[in-house]
């Protein structure tokens, strides 16, 4: 095989993603690289996506293609099914709701010798997540672009929808492990920089990414990335991680601080207006008595406490680096209403879908801890 063009496996792996499979596979047969095949799992489908994936199996095309079917047993099961059945030097793994540029695996070729004494393990390109012109996608798509717009050149993590590994690399790693719950690319990730090896990011190398959309949907992802980051920091602690750090958080961090001072905020203005409220309930507010000294006195203390909590929490929303994220998702509002776009519709819509975020990442945590305490889904016990 010729060592300046080596034999490169894409796999891609799918469970009820029937919509998805002919516009993945069709972008994967266009990729410029050769000499190339295509490794497809599906991961116990019911909804004809099997039947949809057998359609391309040809393993004596230009480009092979071999359809693998199995029982559903969960992603990293099925990418490690793939790996085993290539035949690739490197071996690159994509997501069926993704649609690769057809310079994709070029591009990652491209970065695989790195720099002088770089041992190059993986290479990982740019995901763009499309914009499908409703407030979940927008935000999903900035966000994204935000956080690969800051990524370093040696990263962490070789992510899911667009990366490529060396194959006795991955091997050597233990491939990807079928009890972690969610983020199994993480952990190989971690696995090969604690052997010494680099994984380099090419923002050439690009992916898109079919729109995040619908609330729910967004916020179950959410918390199964949040859940998943109990046992990721668990499992590689910051001392484990000789000297690299998690780059790809980004904004989550502030997020995970909107649902206590929103909801911090709506407790101190019952504690304000409450007590008042009660007074002259039993009092009679319509006989213009006056609130005693003491209770008006507190009254106005706790106000003056809620304002400043609530210009707190605009202030995580608008002027923080999650600010930068949701002042460009508020574009077009901010240009219609020059002086009122913070009290629009659509902010009032931002906001919520942002409680729901902060929300489902606290509620991952704590399943993570769950999972910590029970030992499951990759936990250990100790």
């Amino acid at each position: 095989m010729d060592e300046d063009a080596p034999l490169v496996t894409v796999t891609v792996c799918v469970r009820n993603g029937v919509d998805w499979v002919d516009g993945c596979m069709h972008s994967l047969l266009k990729q410029t690289w050769r000499p190339l095949e295509i490794v497809a799992v599906d991961d116990g489908s019911t909804d004809g996506s099997g039947e949809r994936l057998q359609a391309f199996h040809d393993p004596n095309g230009d480009v092979p293609v071999r359809v693998i079917r199995r029982p559903a047993e969960g992603l990293a099961a099925g990418r490690n099914a793939a790996a085993q059945a290539a035949k690739g030097t490197w071996i690159a793994i994509t997501d069926i709701d993704v649609r690769p540029m057809p310079d994709w695996i070029e591009a990652l070729m491209a970065a695989r010798d790195g720099l002088e004494n770089e041992d190059v393990m993986a290479v990982t390109g740019r995901t763009v997540f499309e914009d499908g012109g409703d407030l979940v996608s927008r935000l999903r798509s900035i966000e994204i672009e935000r956080k690969y717009r800051s990524r370093p050149r040696r990263t962490s993590l070789a992510n899911g929808p667009c990366s490529m590994f060396r194959a006795d690399a991955l091997r050597d790693a233990g491939g990807f492990d079928p009890s972690w719950y969610h983020a199994e690319d993480m952990e190989v990730s971690l696995n090969m920089v604690a052997k010494g090896g680099s994984i380099v990011y090419t923002p050439d190398a690009m992916v898109r990414h079919v729109p995040e959309e619908g609330r729910q949907r967004f916020a179950a992802k959410r918390r199964r990335d949040a859940r998943a980051h109990v046992r990721i920091v668990r499992r590689w602690p910051r001392r484990a991680r000789k000297g690299m750090r998690f780059d790809f958080l980004g904004t989550p961090l502030l997020v995970l601080a909107m649902m206590p001072l929103r909801l911090a905020s709506y407790v101190i203005f019952m504690a304000a207006l409450g007590p008042a409220i009660l007074w002259w309930a039993q009092n009679g507010a319509g006989g213009g008595v006056a609130l005693p000294t003491d209770l008006a006195a507190t009254t106005a203390t706790t106000l003056i406490a809620w304002v400043g909590m609530v210009l707190f929490s605009e202030a995580t929303m608008w002027v923080s680096a999650l600010g930068a994220v949701t002042r460009e998702v508020m574009a077009n509002a901010r240009r219609r209403n020059r002086l009122t776009w913070v009290l629009s519709r659509e902010a009032f819509a931002l906001r919520l879908l942002l409680f729901s975020w902060s929300w489902a990442l606290w509620s991952g945590l704590v399943l993570g801890g769950w999972d910590a305490l029970t030992g499951q889904n990759g936990h250990r016990r100790r």
